[in-house]
């Protein structure tokens, strides 16, 4: 300290050393600073004391309080899992078809079925579940149904699943291949006929005649198709397996029929329930019509 210089200007201690003539002053941080400084360091020590810290060998000290991120996650998800439980239950309680009556439980129902919809069925009908022309996974977004589109029969098309063998009660359609059955003019004019029921070719007799006496009985003269067999829709643009004529033609001589898993057994009903809500919220749904129960027959059994 004796070797220490006072700057008369300023009447600041100078630290001792020059640089070109220049020298530094030693200036003392302001109290408040430091009053600051001290107050981190009591705050890390109180900090250290009351939450976990100090890391051991196995594990870290509890800290006095006895909090850890740990349990505060384990305590929120049981708060969650609480919450989903009181929803679940209101969901099984409900019919499906009157699903649509509470538009809380509505909103509760397709936020569950779309992370479900992401686990299970996102790799066939993609994220977006716009589906695949190329692999013949159908558009959930359009508003063509094979058999249905109201909450209770997609319902039953994720339960019993289509063309699932050992399911007594899956969907069930077969178009039989016309391989060697059809000339290449009779398989041309057909295709013609077909692309005329939308409005994307002319017809001609003989397409007429070939589509009527093959094809009328499932796909309708109009080509409106048939929901109890499950025959598509002919006189619209959209397309399981491609619209051009080379699809068209393909399809009718060698018929490719897709297969949905049966999701009885593998999820819950109510996770069902979910997912079909969310497939219905997605532009194509439709409402439920209640259909009159005929003798010897169950409505439940065939939306």
């Amino acid at each position: 300290m004796a070797n220490k210089r006072i700057d008369e200007p300023t009447g600041t201690r100078l630290v001792g050393h020059e640089w070109d003539g220049i020298e530094e002053l030693d200036t003392p941080m302001p109290r408040w600073w430091l009053i600051t400084f001290w107050l981190t360091i009591l705050f890390s020590l109180g900090y250290v004391i009351a939450y976990p810290a100090w890391p051991m060998i196995e594990r870290a000290t509890e800290g006095v309080l006895g909090w850890s991120s740990r349990g505060q996650l384990a305590q929120e998800m049981s708060v969650a899992d609480q919450s989903r439980v009181s929803v679940r239950e209101a969901l099984a309680r409900i019919p499906i078809e009157r699903l649509n009556e509470d538009s809380e439980l509505m909103a509760q129902a397709v936020a569950g079925g779309n992370a479900a919809f992401k686990v299970h069925c996102s790799q066939c009908h993609g994220a977006g579940a716009a589906g695949s022309q190329t692999l013949g996974y159908p558009n959930l977004n359009d508003d063509d149904w094979l058999w249905g589109g109201d909450l209770k029969a997609i319902e039953y098309t994720l339960v019993h699943g289509i063309r699932q063998a050992g399911n007594e009660r899956t969907r069930m359609s077969v178009m039989p291949a016309f391989a060697g059955a059809l000339e290449p003019a009779q398989l041309d004019a057909v295709v013609s006929h077909v692309l005329s029921l939308s409005g994307k070719a002319r017809t001609s007799p003989l397409g007429a005649e070939v589509y009527a006496n093959n094809c009328v009985v499932c796909h309708g003269p109009a080509g409106e198709g048939s929901r109890e067999l499950g025959a598509p829709r002919l006189n619209d643009a959209i397309w399981l397996r491609g619209g051009s004529r080379e699809d068209i033609a393909r399809q009718i001589l060698n018929p490719r029929m897709g297969q949905m898993p049966a999701w009885e057994g593998r999820l819950d009903p109510v996770t069902i329930k979910m997912l079909a809500a969310y497939v219905h919220s997605l532009g194509g749904g439709e409402d439920f019509v209640e259909v009159a129960e005929q003798p010897g027959e169950t409505v439940d059994e065939q939306p």
